[in-house]
C-alpha cells in the first residue's frame, strides 16, 4: 500500500489545474501448483503489480495500463511516461457525454489477512485424500490487493488472502467427477470430506450407463451446476443498461410480468467478500439486494448508465455484472438431498450453456461429469451426457421445490492475466421438473 500511496502523491503534484486522474492498482503474490495422477507436475510463484491510469481533461478521458517493477524510481518514471502519453492522446478524442465523475473524497480500507495454509500442509492433505485415485487439479493461493485513488482525494485499499483448489477425479473408463475447495481458511477435515464425497461418486461411474429418454424429470442441481445457470443470468441480467434498453434476460422479472419462487433471494454481497468495495470508476460499492423473495429488487448501475438513464451509480463495474453474488440458503439438509429427490437426476455440473430464448430467460446446455440416475433415494447409475432446455422462471420459479441449508463458496478459477476475485455463494436446488431435449 505504501508504494501505491507514494505514486498517488507524486501524481497529484504532476497534474495541471485542468487535469484530473483516476489511478487503479492491482497486485498479487500467488502460488500455483498443477497436479496429475495426484502428483505435483508443475509449481511456481507469480508476483506482479500494475496500474491503470485514467487522465481526464475538459470531458475527454483516456486510459493506460502500466506494469510496475517494484523499484520506486523506475515506477515513477513509467507513470510519468504514461501521463505524458495520455496528455498527447486526449486532444485527439471527443468529449464523452456520459462521463460522470464522483468528486467525493471517500475512503475505504479493508484487509482480510487470515493466514493461508503452508503449501507443505496442502500437498500432504491432497496426497492423503487422493491416495490410489487419479486426481487432476490446479491450486492457486496468495494475497490479492486492489487500490484506487483520484485527484479529488478518494482512496480505497483492499487486500484479501484466498485459496482455490479446482480438481477432478478420473475413473479408469475415462469418466470424471469434478469438485473444488476454496475460501480463506484451509480446513484439512473439510477438504478430506470434499474429496471423499467425490470418491463416493466416482465409484458409481464404473456402473453401466442408465439409458434416459428426452422428457421431464425431477432433478437436484448441485451448487456447481446452479452456478452455471446463475453465471449465464448475470450476463446482463441485473445490468441497469441492459434493463433500460430492454436487453436483459430478466426483463420480464423487472417489469413485474414474471416472478421466481419466494425461496429465491439474491444479493451482490460486497461486504466480507474477496471483491473490493470500490469500482474502477471511483464509486464506493455497497451490498445490493437484486432479487427479494422471487421479486426483482435492485440493479447494478455504473456511472455511464447513471448518466444516460438518470439513475444513481452504486459502484457496478463496466459490464454491470455481480462479482460477489450470494443466494440465500433454504432448509433442505445436504444429507437429505437424495432422500428428498426420491427418483430423478442428481446433476453435479452443467456446461456449454447459452440462451435458447433470451427474453424468456430460457437456457440450453449439457450435463457434465457426474450426473446420476437416482431411484428411491439411492444412486443407481451414471447417465450419459444429455441436453436440457428450460426457463429460469421454471427452474428457479414454479418448479423449484427446495434449496439446501448448506451453501458452497465457489471462487472464480480464472487466472487469465491475473487471479480473479469474483465469487458465488450458492446452495443446491431441488426442482420438480427439468426438461431434457436430447
Amino acid at each position: 500500500m505504501n508504494n501505491f500511496k507514494a505514486l498517488v502523491d507524486w501524481l497529484k503534484q504532476a497534474i495541471t489545474d485542468k487535469e484530473q486522474f483516476h489511478l487503479g492498482y492491482a497486485d498479487e503474490s500467488s502460488e500455483f501448483v498443477r497436479f496429475n495422477h495426484a502428483q505435483v507436475r508443475q509449481a511456481g510463484q507469480v508476483q506482479q503489480s500494475s496500474l491503470n491510469l485514467k487522465l481526464i481533461n475538459d470531458g475527454r478521458h483516456a486510459d493506460l495500463g502500466i506494469t510496475l517493477s517494484g523499484e520506486p524510481a523506475l515506477d515513477r518514471q513509467r507513470l510519468a511516461d504514461g501521463l505524458q502519453q495520455l496528455r498527447e492522446t486526449l486532444p485527439l478524442l471527443p468529449a464523452d457525454p456520459y462521463l460522470l465523475l464522483n468528486h467525493d473524497a471517500w475512503h475505504s480500507h479493508n484487509e482480510q489477512l487470515r493466514p493461508l495454509p503452508e503449501l507443505a500442509q496442502v500437498l500432504q492433505d491432497i496426497s492423503q485424500a487422493a491416495e490410489d485415485v487419479d486426481l487432476v487439479g490446479f491450486y492457486a493461493a496468495g494475497p490479492i490487493s486492489r487500490g484506487f485513488a483520484s485527484s479529488d482525494g478518494a482512496f480505497g485499499w483492499h487486500q484479501a488472502n484466498s485459496f482455490n483448489f479446482d480438481f477432478s477425479l478420473f475413473h479408469a473408463n475415462g469418466e470424471a467427477v469434478k469438485a473444488s475447495y476454496a475460501g480463506h481458511t484451509w480446513d484439512s477435515a473439510e477438504f478430506a470430506r470434499r474429496v471423499q464425497q467425490a470418491r463416493d461418486q466416482l465409484h458409481f461411474l464404473g456402473r453401466p450407463l442408465h439409458p434416459l429418454a428426452p422428457g421431464q424429470y425431477r432433478a437436484y442441481l448441485a451448487p456447481a451446476a446452479l452456478e452455471e445457470i446463475i453465471s449465464i443470468v448475470t450476463w446482463g441480467g441485473f445490468s441497469a443498461q441492459a434493463i433500460a434498453s430492454k436487453g436483459s434476460s430478466l426483463q420480464r422479472l423487472y417489469a413485474g410480468e414474471q416472478h421466481l419462487s419466494p425461496l429465491v433471494t439474491v444479493s451482490e454481497q460486497i461486504s466480507g467478500s474477496l471483491s473490493q468495495a470500490f469500482s474502477p470508476e471511483g464509486y464506493p460499492r455497497s451490498d445490493v439486494r437484486l432479487i427479494d423473495a422471487g421479486r426483482a429488487d435492485g440493479q447494478l448501475v455504473n456511472s455511464r448508465s447513471a448518466a444516460e438513464y438518470g439513475l444513481s451509480a452504486n459502484g457496478a463495474g463496466g459490464d454491470e455484472s455481480p462479482s460477489a453474488l450470494q443466494m440465500a440458503a433454504g432448509n433442505l439438509a445436504q444429507a437429505d438431498v437424495l432422500k428428498q429427490l426420491g427418483t430423478g437426476l442428481y446433476i453435479s455440473n452443467l456446461w456449454y450453456l447459452n440462451y435458447s430464448d433470451l427474453p424468456a430467460a430460457r437456457l440450453t446446455g449439457m450435463t457434465r461429469f457426474a450426473t446420476f440416475w437416482v431411484e428411491d433415494g439411492e444412486i443407481k447409475a451414471p447417465v450419459s451426457t444429455m441436453r436440457f432446455d428450460d426457463s429460469v422462471y421454471s427452474l428457479l420459479g414454479s418448479q423449484l421445490e427446495a434449496l439446501t441449508a448448506e451453501r458452497e463458496l465457489l471462487l472464480s478459477a480464472s487466472t487469465y492475466g491475473q487471479r480473479n476475485t469474483a465469487s458465488n455463494l450458492l446452495p443446491g436446488a431441488l426442482v420438480k421438473r427439468l426438461t431434457l431435449t436430447l
